[in-house]
Order: structure tokens, then sequence, then C-alpha cells
């Protein structure tokens, strides 16, 4: 009798959780299904954007790289970046590129100038362009304008850091100062990460300035 009356308990206290635990979830149970939908509804808006923003970054390059094949550094400005600075960025670099193409030395300078001074379109981006900007004008450039682009952009770890150390060389030569020019390139020959290209040139300059080479720059330089 006493194992029946333990089972009745057990069925009736089986039953008060399961009528609480459906009181419960219709009580509660929107905020779980509100849940799951918000979740999902994420997911899918994400893969929205995703794709939208796949597609614009196709079709604006598609447009750039028309433009760039017409040589027409006017079009390739002209792409709408659709806000984004980088695209700007990267669209006139390409558009100096085709005015140096048509011997337009004065737009590649402008255009080179817009991303240099334009924060927005990343470090990597802004020092190529002022690297750029100083091949470009050279001594025509400003002194102190060019030296502090040069300082900058020859700071340790800089992307450009060996090219930048080559223009100040090549400044310091321009101004008469050989020893000083000398003094450097023997300082960037010992740097890690020279192309070959690279230290071919130094070994070129430094035979330009009446230096012989040391054994292992003069296999890089021309016969």
């Amino acid at each position: 009798m006493a194992n029946q009356n333990d089972s009745f308990i057990d069925e009736v206290t089986d039953e008060l959780r399961r009528d609480k635990l459906y009181g419960a979830f219709r009580r509660y149970g929107w905020i779980g299904i509100l849940a799951i939908l918000l979740i999902v509804g994420g997911a899918a808006w994400r893969e929205y954007s995703q794709s939208r923003d796949r597609a614009a970054a196709q079709s604006w390059g598609d447009a750039v790289l028309a433009a760039v094949e017409d040589q027409d550094p006017e079009a390739i400005r002209a792409v709408d970046p659709a806000g984004s600075a980088g695209r700007k960025g990267l669209a006139d670099l390409l558009a100096a590129n085709a005015y140096l193409q048509a011997d337009d030395g004065a737009k590649a300078a402008d255009a080179l100038r817009d991303v240099a001074g334009d924060d927005e379109v990343g470090t990597t981006l802004r020092d190529l362009a002022q690297l750029k900007l100083v091949m470009l004008e050279g001594q025509d450039m400003d002194p102190s304008e060019r030296d502090a682009m040069l300082t900058r952009l020859s700071r340790a770890g800089a992307p450009f850091e060996l090219l930048a150390l080559e223009q100040k060389a090549v400044a310091l030569i321009g101004a008469g100062r050989s020893e000083d020019a000398i003094t450097l390139i023997r300082q960037i020959q010992q740097k890690d990460g020279l192309s070959e290209s690279l230290r071919r040139r130094l070994s070129e300059m430094m035979i330009a300035l009446g230096v012989e080479p040391e054994p292992n720059d003069a296999m890089a330089a021309p016969n």
C-alpha cells in the first residue's frame, strides 16, 4: 500500500512539475523565440551586408581597372569611392601613375599630394604617396618639406624605410654632401631586407661617388 501511495505522490509531483514548466514556457517562451529570431536575423543581415559590400567593391574595382586600361586619369579619379577613403586614395595613386605616363607631372603631383595629406587613407597608402611625391619632385620640392617627409618615412619599421633612406642619400648627393651620402649608403647596405635592385642601385651610387663598393655589393653591381 505504501508503494502505491509513493507512486501516486511521484505521479502527482511530476504532473505538477510539468504544469509549472508549461506555464513558464507559456509565460516566458516568447523571450526564447525572440532571441532565436534575433540570432537568425542578425546572421542573415551580416551575410547580406557582406555580400553587398563585396559586390560594391567588385563594381568599383571593375570601373577603376577599365579607366586604367583606357589610361584615363580623370576617369580613374571620377569613380565613386562610395565614402571609402582607402578606395579614393588608391584611385588617386593609380591616377598619378597615369598622369606620369601622359607626361603631366604637375597633375601627378597634385594627385599624390591629395593622398599624402589624407590621414584617413591609412599609413601604407599615405606613406607610398609621400615617397612617390619625393621621388617625383626631387630637388624641386621645398627642402624642409622633403626632409620632414623622408625623416618620417625612414623611421625604423616604416613600410618604406629602406627606400626612404635611399632617397635621403640621393638628397645628400644633390646637396653636395658626398661624404655624408657615402656614410648613409654604407649604413643602408648593412640593413636586413635589401632587395637585389636596391642593393644594385646603392652600389651604382657608390661607384658614381668614386668609391669602390664592398665585395658583396660589387657582385650586385652591373659590369
